[in-house]
């Protein structure tokens, strides 16, 4: 029986492989070659998961691999109706990226209630000036996306004081159904979207949703750009209706360096880096092998995604709306 062939969507640095020396073929491409690939392989590692390179490559109903594994939280770059339809499984690296998220966005709370840009713009013009700064515990914050990452960051502002809310598609248990975010979102001191972009969630965040929250909140999103409406972010910072956002992924990336988004006053721009600490790739290259050895001994995947809904289900089983009675 012949090796099976790994194919990898790569981009510098590449991944590695070290367990599977000898026991795949590992072939590596870039966005042009990949369609040429694709037919031959077993599996795919898109491993440069900026790439939109699968939607438009992924061969529909000729052969095509078996399995699909991002090195990404979201899958949204690479799912098409093509591959939704098809039996391919397609997995995602739940389990990397949840800490180092949920602390950069606590990192920021925190900047943000301490007046850290202040003081840093007050100290290179050398001006002593002294003020007053929020005390964080007993502020409220709002989570919206109850995956992985949504409830890290949910536990780690619990430790700092803040009162949180994490909001879901659907109600269950401590976790609050999309219905309630305005409700919620009016009373808040800190929005902070984690969610994963879908058609439901797609430009969610707009004119008339800024327009609902207190002058003294903070917007944060580290979940997908497209669910911001950048320029109504903008206008809601510039007229003030809003204290400050920080943004650290966008509609379109890299941020180009003519982007008015650069110089809004109150925004924090960060190159949609939350979830990358030291070592990052390593990890993200041995769960890739990890997951490798259990498909090709036959076992069950894990951080497999529902094609349907475009992420991983939580295990409590409420991203589905139940069943009619008697099913």
């Amino acid at each position: 029986m012949s090796e099976p062939v790994l194919l990898v969507l790569d981009t510098d640095p590449s991944p590695r492989l070290g367990r599977l020396t000898g026991r795949v073929r590992v072939r590596y491409t870039d966005d042009r070659g990949l369609a040429g690939h694709l037919p031959s392989a077993d599996a795919l590692l898109v491993w440069d998961f900026t790439s939109d390179a699968v939607r438009g490559a992924w061969p529909g109903d000729g052969p095509r691999p078996r399995w699909v594994h991002t090195a990404s939280a979201g899958v949204d770059r690479l799912l098409c109706p093509a591959l939704a339809a098809s039996d391919t499984v397609v997995t995602n690296a739940r389990g990397i990226f949840e800490l180092p998220v949920a602390e950069y966005v606590a990192g920021l709370v925190l900047a943000f209630a301490k007046d850290l840009p202040g003081t840093l713009e007050l100290q290179r013009l050398h001006h002593w000036r002294h003020r007053e700064v929020r005390q964080l515990s007993g502020t409220r914050a709002v989570v919206v996306g109850a995956g992985p990452i949504g409830r890290e960051i949910t536990r780690l502002l619990h430790g700092l004081g803040v009162r949180v809310a994490l909001v879901a598609r659907r109600a269950r248990r401590t976790i609050h159904g999309i219905e309630d975010l305005d409700r919620l979102a009016a009373r808040a001191d800190w929005v902070i979207c984690a969610a994963p972009l879908t058609e439901s969630t797609y430009g969610m965040f707009d004119a008339r949703f800024f327009g609902l929250l207190q002058p003294s909140a903070v917007f944060v999103n580290v979940g997908r750009g497209p669910m911001v409406v950048e320029t109504d972010l903008a206008d809601a910072l510039r007229k003030r209706w809003i204290a400050g956002a920080a943004l650290d992924v966008f509609q379109e990336e890299p941020l180009g360096p003519d982007s008015p988004l650069w110089d809004v006053r109150g925004l924090v721009v960060s190159p949609h880096m939350s979830g990358d600490t030291a070592g990052w790739r390593d990890r993200l290259g041995e769960q890739f092998v990890d997951m490798y050895e259990r498909w090709a001994a036959g076992e069950p995947l894990v951080n497999v995604v529902d094609k349907e809904l475009g992420y991983v289900p939580s295990a409590d089983g409420g991203d589905r709306p139940p069943a009619p009675r008697g099913s």
